[in-house]
């Protein structure tokens, strides 16, 4: 009854009983009155006539949440409806909600009492403004000024809307609203800024207050990044802030808005030298400070690196500002070494811009004109001054050489984890296996290497005489610890690359011969597992060396070997990856005959190879398999190659046969699951060794193809019994699961040989016809929960390797797998996702490269895969949508080169244009944007081109005849877009559908039209909306990725392809 009553909106809401829905809604009561609460609320909400109850609910409740309640309802309206509103309306609730605040504010008890709801009022105001300031409401700015100096919680309050308008005009504003409406609101607060700047100033000379104070602050750091440059420095503004500085409630406020002026490339600067006496222990100050303390320290590094970044020219020119300088230096070092991530990260991001600019100016001394523009110099250059400048960027480093040294001695003991290393210390002091990855560590990691990199470049020397001292130490005993030789050694291997071979050379020798007697000393099984890892970690990141000197590769690799004997969690591991990553780099070395050597190392290896593994546990022994895979293949004689093959493969081969032969005695041998493990473990090292050998590994497949044919086919059917008889929970027993692995293990090994085999068509003849009944008629009689998704991706990747050759045979693939997955993955979109997206990837396959075969499919057939791509785009899974949406431009450019080109689109084009709309303007699949926008400029520019040349619509249904099909699709798309979004006007959506022919020869422009629209239909604000700029961010990736390439060291030696150089 009572929901009845709030219901009806013709009255004013019974605002006692609203207040005790919301209160039942946010109270302990049962859950099914909470439920039946939020469903009225729900509904209130959703109802458009509403929010014109809003007025009669604030003013009658007492209670917070209804308040709330109401303002959320009005924040809707406000986002979305505003515009179309009556002008009386906006101009009545316009007056009412500043009524209000202004009520609220006038006086101490209530503006502190009720300043939860003031600021939520606040936000509704500015809301507001977005659309109605400056046009409709120009007095609001002299307005505010006006109400602020009749009082100062007043003004307290105007400083708050101040400052949360700035925050939305500069900070918010991507993605939220137009280009166009941004840029008049910039304008606006610029041209008014005159009598919020007079504001400031007036409070700050005459209040006493400490909260107006404090807001006033708050405020202006928010304006100070763009206000123009006049009022900062032609005023007595920066004055007022060094008065307010050493007051030690402001002090941090102040320094904010000092670190946004510092950050101003404008100005001259000031001396605050006098804050912390230079001698204070800043990292112990920290650690024991309270966190007002602390927040100051931060913006002190905040202050000090925005200073530097756009004022350090003006430092280095005098003596006297010289020494100011590196006394500033000095404090952000000590700064630096506090034990704070965010500090830490502030820190960093400084000291790896300088570095980078001190590296290239010196990087291009070769170069007058260049460092001349890097010395902020801009004049035309005469002969005589080219070696001024030389010596005056060798003074320059000069200068700052002390520092340097200081910074390389903070990168050494402060460097963040890479992430080969898996070997980590615990909470409680444990050496213990890293279980998961932290991403902020290896980002923090990226950015350490980077400046170490640079620093290195700049002094060879130094980095390498403090970086041996420093393990001298860890030898003398005199600094050891687990983390200073990790930190320590995490540096050396941070550098790999960025010295000439002969100084790395040198320098390599020493590091490894002090770490393996650092071993060799040390007891205890937790230092000798962390001084495991940190010479794993070194020798993996220097192949260019190991290839160089073989006798140091070879005792690497055979204490690599020794490790695979230490049971201490995560060295096995990491041993097994390491030697992985040597081999990869430096395989050639391993087959050759080295001097006074009697045979190639990958010989003596295979002769104690089952020694060496004992102790690893399989997946251990797959990657190890791997590895000598990656020597073999470098073998160039076929006779050897297959030699070494054979006596690599002799232990899992023996196991194979024996199972092979017992199960041609009795079949159920391979039904014990201790037999099932041994045949899933032999494939799984067979995958391992083709992931490798490839082509090469034929000899090896041909062995075993046929015989696992038939175990795939016997556990097949197995698993359909069990599933039969076993009921629902079937597939949910370890035998079945165990079973099945070893179906997908088999298609595995045979799509990764496929996969890495050379293109021979003689491998696709040997090995796809007898797969068509064991595996694809398998697939098809199975139940659908016994299906193997790999199946599909096993297709996929044979029709990519042997393309058109495959077309008489996508029939009988399409007759397999089509409608029995069709029907598996329809249903919903949760259930089978391994199959969903395999399934899309299989006819991306078929329509890329048969294409004609899909021409000869029925209408009926055609019909279900169309509308399984449209069924794949609406996915909100990301690359399900995307898979599908590129299958479907596939079929789009096929088809409008066929002869089939008009019965298409006659069929299809309204149907994806629709799809394709309504996933464009859903925030769910925004990562999909590049792709709809591509979908539908072709659709644009294939109306406009004349390839259609039958009409689009219906003729029998469409009584007027339009005189094209680009007339049509423009009316269609109108009337489309007008029905889909009721709060934009006509005019609005024809100019938006008429900007889209227009831009359609133009992609940049075509996808900021749609950016701008799906801004403007309100369906995108409020939002995260970067995915709308994903194509963007990606150019500027390979731009970034192109310059570290021309660094030495920047990528690592082991992530640069460098076959040629393993010779």
């Amino acid at each position: 009854m009572a929901a009845e009553k709030l219901r009806d909106l013709s009255h004013p809401i019974d605002v006692g009983l609203l207040d005790a829905t919301v209160a039942a809604f946010y109270g302990t009561g049962s859950k099914e009155e909470r439920t039946a609460a939020d469903h009225i609320l729900r509904e209130l909400q959703n109802n458009p006539d509403m929010w014109l109850q809003v007025v009669h609910i604030l003013s009658s409740t007492q209670n917070l949440n209804t308040k709330f309640f109401a303002l959320q309802v009005l924040e809707g309206v406000i986002k979305y409806r505003w515009n179309a509103l009556p002008v009386e309306q906006r101009d009545g609730m316009k007056n009412y909600i500043s009524e209000v605040i202004v009520k609220l504010s006038s006086d101490e008890i209530s503006f502190r009492r009720e300043r939860l709801y003031v600021n939520k009022l606040n936000i509704i105001l500015v809301q507001i403004l977005k659309h109605e300031w400056p046009v409709r409401w120009r007095s609001f700015i002299p307005d505010l000024v006006a109400a602020a100096k009749t009082s100062e919680t007043i003004c307290e309050n105007c400083m708050a809307i101040l400052k949360l308008l700035s925050e939305e005009v500069f900070d918010f504003s991507r993605g939220e609203m137009t280009q166009q409406k941004i840029k008049e609101l910039k304008q606006s607060l610029n041209s008014e800024f005159q009598l919020i700047h007079e504001l400031c100033l007036y409070v700050l000379s005459a209040s006493q207050r400490t909260e107006l104070i404090r807001a006033t602050l708050a405020t202006l750091h928010a304006f100070l990044s763009w206000i123009p440059l006049g009022y900062i420095f032609e005023s007595p503004l920066l004055e007022t802030l060094l008065n307010f500085f050493p007051v030690i409630s402001y002090r941090n406020l102040t320094l904010q808005c000092l670190t946004e002026v510092a950050a101003l490339n404008f100005g001259d600067f000031y001396n605050i030298a006098t804050i912390l006496p230079p001698n204070t222990n800043i990292t112990d100050a920290y650690a024991l400070g309270s966190s007002e303390e602390q927040a100051f320290i931060q913006n002190l590094a905040l202050f000090f690196t925005s200073f530097y970044k756009s004022h350090i020219r003006v430092l280095e020119s005098t003596q006297e500002n010289i020494s100011g300088l590196l006394m500033g230096l000095e404090y952000l070092i000590n700064i630096s070494y506090v034990d704070d991530t965010e500090v830490f990260k502030v820190c960093l991001d400084y000291w790896n811009s300088l570095v980078l600019e001190l590296f290239e100016a010196h990087h291009n001394v070769d170069n007058p004109a260049a460092a001349a523009n890097m010395m902020g110099m801009q004049m035309p250059l005469l002969p005589g001054m080219v070696d001024g400048l030389g010596s005056q960027i060798l003074q320059r480093r000069q200068l700052y050489a002390g520092p340097m040294s200081k910074l390389r001695l903070l990168m050494i003991c402060r460097m963040a984890k890479p992430e080969e290393v898996l070997i980590v210390e615990d909470e409680n002091g444990n050496i213990v296996r890293e279980t998961m990855k932290d991403n902020d560590v290896l980002v923090q990691y990226k950015i350490m290497r980077e400046t170490l990199i640079y620093l290195s470049h700049l002094d060879h020397e130094d980095t390498e005489k403090q970086m041996l001292k420093k393990l001298g130490k860890q030898l003398n005993g005199e600094d050891w610890t687990w983390n200073n030789l990790n930190t320590l050694c995490w540096a050396i291997g941070s550098i790999s690359g960025s010295m000439m071979e002969e100084q790395e050379n040198r320098f390599l020798v020493m590091v490894i011969r002090d770490l393996l007697n650092l071993c060799e000393i040390t007891k205890g099984k937790d230092n000798k597992a962390v001084i495991a890892s940190n010479i794993m970690y070194v020798v993996g990141q220097y192949p260019r060396f190991l290839r160089a000197h073989w006798k140091f590769l070879k005792t690497v690799v055979n204490k690599l070997f020794e490790f695979m004997h230490e049971t201490h969690p995560g060295v096995q591991d990491m041993a097994c990856d390491t030697f992985l990553k040597i081999v990869q780099k430096c395989k050639r070395k391993f087959v050759i005959v080295q001097v006074g050597e009697n045979e190639p190392f990958v010989s003596e290896l295979l002769t104690s190879l089952p020694t060496t593994i004992t102790d690893l546990e399989p997946h251990q022994i797959h990657s190890f398999y791997e590895s000598v895979g990656n020597m073999i293949q470098a073998e160039s004689d076929p006779q050897k190659r297959d030699e070494y093959l054979q006596r690599l493969m002799v232990l899992p081969n023996q196991k194979w046969a024996e199972i092979i032969g017992q199960a041609r005695q009795s079949v159920d041998f391979l039904k014990d699951q201790g037999v099932i493990r041994t045949v899933l473990n032999i494939l799984q090292t067979n995958t391992s060794v083709a992931s490798s050998l490839g082509t090469y590994c034929l000899s090896q497949i041909t062995l075993i193809f046929l015989d696992m044919l038939n175990v795939y086919r016997m556990y097949s059917e197995l698993i359909s019994t069990t599933i039969a008889d076993g009921g629902p929970y079937a597939p949910k027993t370890s035998f079945v699961k165990l079973l099945r692995s070893v179906k997908r293990e088999a298609l595995k090994l045979i799509e990764t040989f496929l996969d890495k085999a050379e293109d021979q068509p003689q491998i696709g003849k040997q090995f796809v016809p007898p797969m068509m009944d064991p595996v694809l008629g398998d697939y098809a009689r199975n139940l659908p929960d016994a299906r193997e998704s790999e199946v599909l991706s096993l297709f996929a990747t044979i029709i990519n390797k042997y393309k058109a050759a495959m077309i008489e045979d996508v029939p009988h693939i399409f007759e397999a797998v089509f409608q029995c997955t069709l029907e598996m993955i329809t249903k919903n979109f949760e259930d089978y996702p391994e199959h969903r997206l395999k399934f899309f990837s299989l006819l991306r396959a078929i329509a890329t490269h048969c294409f004609p075969a899909l021409i000869r499919l029925s209408s009926q057939q055609l019909k279900l895969v169309m509308d399984s791509i449209i069924w794949a785009f609406r996915h909100t899974e990301r690359n399900i949508a995307e898979t599908g949406l590129n299958l479907l431009l596939e079929m789009l450019k096929n088809f409008q080169a066929s002869e089939f080109c008009n019965q298409f689109y006659r069929t299809y084009f309204l149907t994806i244009e629709q799809e394709i709309f309504a996933v464009l303007t859903d925030t769910f699949h925004k990562p999909g944007f590049k792709l709809h926008v591509l979908v539908l400029q072709h659709f644009f520019c294939l109306v406009e081109s004349g390839s259609l040349t039958e009409p689009l619509w219906d003729v029998s249904a469409v009584p007027y005849t339009y005189p094209n099909n680009a007339m049509f699709v423009r009316e269609y798309t109108i009337k489309l877009l007008g029905t889909s979004f009721p709060n934009m006007t006509t005019t609005e959506v024809t100019l938006f559908v008429n900007g889209l022919f227009e831009s359609r020869n133009d992609l940049s422009t075509f996808k900021n039209h749609i950016r701008d629209f799906l801004v403007q239909s309100k369906e995108f604000s409020a939002q995260d909306n970067k995915d709308l700029y994903a194509e963007e961010a990606a150019v500027q990736r390979e731009r970034e990725r192109q310059r570290m390439l021309s660094i030495p060291g920047l990528i690592a030696p082991n992530e640069i392809q460098d076959e040629m150089l393993d010779s």
